[in-house]
């Protein structure tokens, strides 16, 4: 049976609709970067998602072919996840979609090296015909954080946000969101298929001890 990550590391996948405190550590991630409202037609988030995948398949499929990646074992391709923040804005501003700025990203399996990242952007290019250049290696430590599982639609997320920050202030914690540190979500819907109040979706923010 293939290794899921979601049902392997449920502490990190499947949080309860509750808000809890979880440490994450660091992940390395196909990553695209870029900015805009996600919803519009043709937006560069829609174009990332395409292209991330691109990736994870080739890397994924790559047992199929000539390039045998080391300790490569059978696994679901981990969720579509996003970094999300807006210039000057300490949290989201929902009303404001346009000003957004994003890394869309996939977790790797941790057998993925460097060279296999790159030997699948030079295969999905010649097989797909597509420039691949945009997509990129990231490591992540994201460290201490407080999620909760949001069922509903994206733009309902503030009360989601509302119980997590008022969670983490009764923990002893506060917020760090900074240049580094951002609005974190993992799909576990997909909202081409799902009715949004029933979409899934784990939001997670960074924080720290207060002093």
């Amino acid at each position: 049976m293939a290794f899921d990550y979601k049902k392997e590391y449920k502490e990190f996948y499947m949080p309860k609709s509750k808000p809890g405190i979880v440490d994450i550590p660091s992940m390395n991630y196909l990553a695209v970067r870029g900015s805009g409202n996600p919803n519009e037609e043709g937006s560069e988030y829609k174009q990332s998602i395409g292209l991330l995948y691109g990736i994870a398949f080739t890397i994924k499929m790559s047992k199929m072919g000539d390039h045998q990646i080391d300790g490569y074992f059978d696994y679901v391709v981990p969720p579509l996840e996003g970094f999300w923040w807006q210039d000057g804005v300490k949290g989201i501003d929902y009303a404001h979609k346009e000003n957004f700025r994003f890394l869309s990203v996939i977790r790797l399996p941790d057998f993925v090296t460097k060279e296999d990242f790159a030997w699948a952007l030079a295969e999905a290019e010649r097989k797909k015909k597509t420039d691949f250049s945009k997509v990129e290696w990231m490591t992540y430590d994201e460290g201490l954080c407080v999620q909760c599982m949001h069922i509903g639609a994206y733009d309902d997320e503030p009360e989601t946000i509302r119980l997590m920050h008022e969670f983490m202030e009764e923990q002893g914690y506060e917020l760090d969101i900074t240049e580094s540190r951002y609005h974190h979500e993992i799909y576990l819907s997909d909202a081409r298929k799902v009715a949004p109040e029933r979409l899934k979706t784990v939001v997670r923010h960074p924080i720290r001890k207060k002093e």
